[in-house]
């Protein structure tokens, strides 16, 4: 690979479109999605490949498509993953990356939103599930509980947060222990459906089935 992860994390553009980007969605009421938000899902979708058996390549590659899959928010909210896409694309080329591993790459952010989302390689489903499970208190940014929106509480409402792959049973759990004297569960369900729909979709690419257990009890 001519193009590694550590390339793309010290690309001043890059790390300066994610700023950009975040600043827009925290002027449009959104939940963080800097540089704690890109993190946990370059960890997540590293260690699903990983745990997969995956080459390092391809680990590489979605760590590379976790980093910079929100970007295209610094144009608009919305088709962000397409327009994100395409400057993936254009940075990436730039860089020297091969046409194949760009493609890849692009392909995945293009296809991580939930409105226009399908899980079409292992990139894409990684990325997916490492995305939509990063679900935790210290994404909201209001610390006002009395003017918090729908979305503000059910992230604000989740104490603890973790993944687990199981191999051997063929699952993968996004476990969750949440105060529901801040957010019945309902209104998760409300607010996530169409997430946990999709991460279903992804786990399924994989063979998995996808389980969501909140407070003890499975729901999916």
């Amino acid at each position: 690979m001519k193009v590694k992860f550590e390339d793309v994390k010290n690309a001043p553009e890059i790390n300066e479109y994610i700023k950009q980007a975040d600043l827009s969605l925290k002027a449009l009421g959104y939940t963080d999605h800097a540089f704690g938000h890109v993190y946990k899902c370059v960890d997540a979708g590293a260690k699903i490949l990983k745990e997969l058996g995956y080459d390092d390549d391809t680990v590489e590659l979605v760590k590379i498509a976790c980093y910079i899959h929100d970007i295209g928010n610094v144009i608009n909210r919305h088709d962000h993953a397409l327009t994100g896409a395409v400057m993936a694309f254009k940075i990436l080329d730039k860089m020297g990356m091969e046409p194949e591993n760009i493609a890849r790459i692009i392909t995945a952010i293009g296809n991580h939103d939930e409105s226009s989302a399908f899980p079409v390689n292992e990139i894409t489903a990684a990325l997916i599930l490492a995305d939509k499970t990063d679900v935790r208190r210290s994404r909201v940014r209001n610390r006002e509980l009395a003017t918090f929106d729908i979305h503000d509480r059910v992230n604000y409402a989740v104490e603890e947060s973790s993944l687990y792959l199981d191999n051997d049973n063929k699952t993968f759990t996004l476990k969750l222990k949440i105060d529901t004297k801040i957010c019945p569960v309902m209104d998760y369900f409300e607010i996530f459906l169409n997430r946990m729909i999709l991460c279903r979709k992804a786990a399924e690419y994989f063979g998995l089935r996808f389980k969501l257990d909140i407070n003890g009890l499975e729901l999916l």
